[in-house]
C-alpha cells in the first residue's frame, strides 16, 4: 500500500530558535517542514512547492509578513496561512484575516496553541473537502436529471435522455412524436446542442404555422421575378441552416405536394428554390416533430408513406406528463427558480395539499399548462409557500374522485370522517403511486400512523 504522504509546512520567521522550536515540534508531529528567515525567501518557495500550512511571523526585515501575504494571494488558494507575531493587535490580525488568512496567534505561544490551531486548520480543511465532494455530487445526480433545458427524473425520461443523447451524435434524421406542450422542440434543442453541429444554427419551423401559399418559398427560398413582389433571390430556411440543423415542427401538416419536394431533399440532400431551374446542394440535419399519429395519417392519405420511413429513421416518443408524475416536483422546482429570478420573487416551496393537487390533476397542457400554473402561483404568491387557494379555480374545482355527498348519505359525524379518512389516503397512495413514505408526507401524518390506516381501512393493494 502507497504511504500518504505527509502534510508539508512552511515556517518564515527570522528568528533562528523559533524556526528550530517549530520544526522540531511539527516535524515530530508528522509534517514535513520547510523554514525561511522572510517574506522574500517565503515567496521564492511557495512559486514552486505547494504547502498545506504557512506559520509566518508578521515583523520581518527585507518583506514582513503582511507584504509575503499580500504578494502571495493567488499562489494561496489551498495554503491555511496562521499570521504569528508578538506585537500583534486587532487591527492587525483583521487586516490579515482580510488578505486571506487563516488564523492569527500571539507570541510566546505555547506547543499545545501550535498543535490546537493546526488541527482546527486541518478539521476546516476536511469539512471543505467533504462539501466540495458532496457538491459535485449533487451536480452529478442534477445532471443525470436533464438533457439539454428539459428535465425529468422518471423512468421514461431517464430512458429518454440516454437516447438522445446517443442520436446526437450521428447525422440520422429523428422523428420526435408527443402531445403538444411536451417539449418535442427542447429534444430537439438538446440533439443539437450535443451533436456535431452545435456551433452552427438550428433554425425551428413551425409547420402548421406558415400559410400554405408562403410555405415553399420560406423553405426553400425563391429566384428574383419568381412570383409578385419577388424583388431579388432569396435563401431559405434549408440553406440557411446549410451546416446546422433544421428542426421542422408539426410535419404531420405539411400539404402533400410539398411533402413531395421534402422527400427529395431528404434523398438527395438538394433543395430548388421557387422560380429556380438548378438545385442547390445543402448539408442541413433534420429533426421533425408531430402531435399527430403519422402511421394513421398515412393509413388516411394524408401523409406520404415513403416520406414517413424517411423520417421515421430513428423515432422518440416524448410521454405526457400524466405517465411521468413523480417528475412534477421537479418540475415545480424548477418553475419556481426561474419566475423567482424573472419577477425578482422568493418563493421557496409548494405546500403539501397544493402538491397534491398537482399530483392528482390530468395536464392535459402537459408541461406547458404546468409551467403556466406556477408562472401564475409565483407571481400571485405574496409570502414563500405556494398554497393550494393560489392555484387555479378548474384545477381545484375539478373532481378526481366521488364527493362526500356522492359517497355518504347518512349524518354520523365518525362515519363521514372515516369514509373522507379513507377516500384522502386512497388519493394520495394514488397520487405517489404507492409511495407510503411520500403519501404520508402528502397527507402531513406519520408512516406509522399511515401503516395502521391503509390496515384498518383495507387499502393493502397499494
Amino acid at each position: 500500500m502507497t504511504e500518504k504522504p505527509k502534510p508539508r509546512i512552511l515556517v518564515v520567521d527570522d528568528e533562528i530558535n523559533m524556526q528550530h522550536m517549530l520544526k522540531a515540534l511539527l516535524t515530530e508531529s508528522g509534517y514535513e517542514v520547510d523554514t525561511v528567515s522572510d517574506g522574500a525567501q517565503a515567496l521564492e518557495n511557495v512559486s514552486h512547492t505547494t504547502y498545506q500550512f504557512i506559520f509566518c511571523d508578521v515583523r520581518m526585515p527585507e518583506m514582513d509578513g503582511m507584504t509575503f501575504l499580500k504578494s502571495a494571494q493567488e499562489m494561496l488558494d489551498q495554503t491555511n496561512v496562521i499570521m504569528m507575531s508578538a506585537y500583534g493587535t486587532i487591527d492587525t490580525a483583521v487586516e490579515a484575516m482580510k488578505l486571506g488568512a487563516y488564523d492569527y496567534i500571539n507570541k510566546p505561544f505555547k506547543p499545545d496553541e501550535i498543535l490546537l490551531t493546526l488541527k482546527k486548520a486541518e478539521e476546516r480543511e476536511r469539512l471543505k473537502s467533504e462539501n466540495t465532494r458532496l457538491k459535485e455530487q449533487i451536480k452529478a445526480i442534477e445532471d443525470s436529471f436533464n438533457f439539454g433545458e428539459m428535465i425529468g427524473k422518471s423512468k421514461a425520461m431517464q430512458e429518454l435522455f440516454k437516447l438522445s443523447a446517443k442520436v446526437a451524435h450521428y447525422e440520422t434524421t429523428v422523428l420526435i412524436s408527443g402531445e403538444s406542450g411536451t417539449g418535442k422542440e427542447l429534444v430537439a434543442r438538446g440533439i443539437h446542442f450535443k451533436g456535431k453541429r452545435r456551433k452552427n444554427n438550428l433554425i425551428p419551423v413551425n409547420c402548421g404555422g406558415i400559410p400554405e401559399a408562403l410555405l415553399e418559398s420560406e423553405l426553400f427560398g425563391y429566384k428574383k421575378g419568381a412570383f409578385t413582389g419577388a424583388e431579388k433571390d432569396t435563401k431559405g430556411l434549408f440553406e440557411a441552416a446549410s451546416g446546422g440543423t433544421i428542426f421542422l415542427d408539426e410535419v404531420g401538416d405539411l400539404p402533400l405536394p410539398l411533402q413531395v419536394k421534402l422527400l427529395r431533399v431528404l434523398q438527395d440532400n438538394q433543395i430548388r428554390p421557387v422560380g429556380d431551374t438548378q438545385s442547390k446542394k445543402i448539408d442541413v440535419r433534420v429533426i421533425a416533430a408531430t402531435s399527430k399519429n403519422l402511421a394513421d395519417e398515412v393509413e388516411a392519405g394524408r401523409f406520404r408513406e415513403d416520406l414517413y420511413y424517411r423520417l421515421n429513421v430513428m423515432p422518440i416518443r416524448l410521454p405526457p406528463l400524466i405517465e411521468r408524475t413523480e417528475d412534477i416536483p421537479l418540475l415545480c422546482r424548477h418553475f419556481i427558480e426561474r419566475y423567482n429570478k424573472k419577477f425578482d420573487k422568493s418563493v421557496k416551496r409548494i405546500s403539501s395539499s397544493a402538491m397534491n393537487l398537482l399530483l392528482r390533476h390530468q395536464w392535459p397542457g402537459n408541461v406547458r399548462e404546468l409551467e403556466n400554473v406556477i408562472e401564475r402561483a409565483v407571481v400571485l404568491c405574496e409570502g414563500t409557500v405556494i398554497e393550494f387557494e393560489l392555484l387555479p379555480s378548474e384545477l381545484c374545482t375539478k373532481k378526481h374522485g366521488s364527493s362526500i355527498e356522492d359517497i355518504f348519505q347518512g349524518y354520523s359525524l365518525k362515519a363521514g370522517k372515516a369514509i373522507l379518512e379513507k377516500n384522502l389516503i386512497q388519493r394520495a397512495l394514488e397520487a405517489t403511486q404507492g409511495n407510503r413514505t411520500k403519501a404520508a408526507k402528502l397527507l402531513e401524518i406519520s408512516h406509522p400512523s399511515l401503516l395502521q390506516k391503509i390496515k384498518a381501512y383495507e387499502l393493502s393493494d397499494f
